[in-house]
């Protein structure tokens, strides 16, 4: 039987209609415009399509890594889906060999699984410069090898989505194109690369970036470094828009410059979705306070943050259009995977969907039409 949910406003994925109604039937979305059926009035605010998060280290007490396994990423995507990604990439930092292959094998049953949420899987690292190892274990970043190679190979064959990132100083461009070709999203990240060079592994493949500004050279007025080349390329790029990593005028400057290809990331780890105040990641402790995640030595190690967190503040301190910020966390990261059935609403489509308060705070998540918030 079919049933329509009313909000002040529907974002489609492009657009906002004002008072419409999403009707949904067995877990798909049939129209979008008059009531059909029973009606939820979910009052003021903006019901918009189930957001997308790229770069999820962990959640709900559940970090990423070399233990983990089905039921793990189970636990992150469940995690994830309450705060407002419906669907993710759990994300692998710099690790060991065994630790990568473990994440791989975990992922493929979590394909197999078809475990709500889950996308596929981003690698980031190991293979970065040390120079700009942020939170990374120095001691773990290194080249890559063929066996490196073939592994990631492998799991493009087997992923429905397969996200690397990895530093021109770290890999050949012949690598690059050959992930390229397989479908790896390869993405560019912690280096300390030329602007020259970012666009030399852009031309051979590389068509998105890791976390604009972070971990990365600058943009200097002689030497633009991967901040200019990503800026002025037409790649994609992931970006934390916790007011943190990145202030809000640099926010709104990026913009301004790069009008199509952003995306929201939420980087966030373990203790997303939890009260907990601190967890050990590779024996080393993260701590949170005040809304940042921290090694002891006060480095910045992923974000406190949630994806409707990360909409209010481009909206709110950043001055960026609604529509522009809602877009950036659900139809652009689905396309940069490939999803187009995914983060927008349309009829026909899987009705996943958020519900954001006039306050962009989350008051309602459903998956396949089912309330989960």
């Amino acid at each position: 039987m079919p049933h329509s949910f009313r909000a002040e406003a529907v974002f489609d994925g492009v657009r906002l209609i004002h008072n419409a109604c999403v009707t949904v039937e067995a877990g798909r979305i049939t129209a979008i415009g008059p009531a059909n059926g029973p009606v939820t009035d979910l009052g003021p605010g903006i019901l918009a399509p189930g957001f997308i998060d790229l770069q999820v280290n962990g959640a709900g007490g559940v970090q990423i890594a070399g233990d983990t396994d089905l039921a793990a990423l189970r636990t992150v995507c469940a995690s994830l889906a309450r705060l407002g990604a419906t669907g993710c990439l759990p994300t692998l930092i710099t690790d060991t060999p065994a630790a990568t292959r473990a994440v791989i094998a975990a992922g493929i049953a979590a394909t197999k699984a078809q475990v709500p949420g889950f996308l596929g899987l981003h690698l980031e690292g190991p293979h970065l410069d040390p120079r700009r190892k942020g939170a990374h274990d120095a001691a773990l970043i290194r080249p890559m090898g063929a066996d490196d190679l073939d592994l990631m190979l492998h799991a493009a064959r087997n992923l429905p989505a397969l996200m690397v990132t990895v530093a021109p100083e770290s890999v050949t461009l012949d690598q690059i194109a050959t992930m390229a070709a397989a479908g790896i999203i390869v993405s560019l990240g912690h280096t300390d690369c030329t602007a020259e060079d970012a666009q030399a592994a852009m031309t051979a493949g590389a068509r998105c970036a890791t976390h604009l500004f972070n971990a990365m050279s600058q943009l200097g007025n002689r030497a633009p470094g991967m901040v200019g080349a990503v800026l002025a390329g037409d790649g994609t790029t992931g970006l934390i828009a916790d007011g943190i990593h990145v202030a809000p005028l640099a926010l709104r400057v990026a913009l301004a410059a790069k009008t199509q290809g952003v995306f929201l990331v939420s980087d966030c780890m373990a203790l997303a979705g939890t009260t907990l105040t601190e967890f050990t990641l590779g024996g080393r402790c993260i701590l949170r306070a005040e809304g940042r995640l921290t090694l002891e030595d006060g480095t910045l190690a992923g974000a406190d943050l949630t994806l409707p967190q990360a909409v209010g503040v481009l909206v709110e301190q950043a001055g960026i259009a609604p529509e522009r910020a809602l877009s950036m966390a659900s139809r652009i990261p689905a396309q940069v995977i490939g999803r187009t059935d995914l983060g927008h609403l349309h009829p026909g489509g899987v009705a996943d969907m958020v519900h954001l308060t006039p306050e962009w705070r989350l008051s309602g998540v459903w998956q396949g039409g089912v309330r989960i918030v």
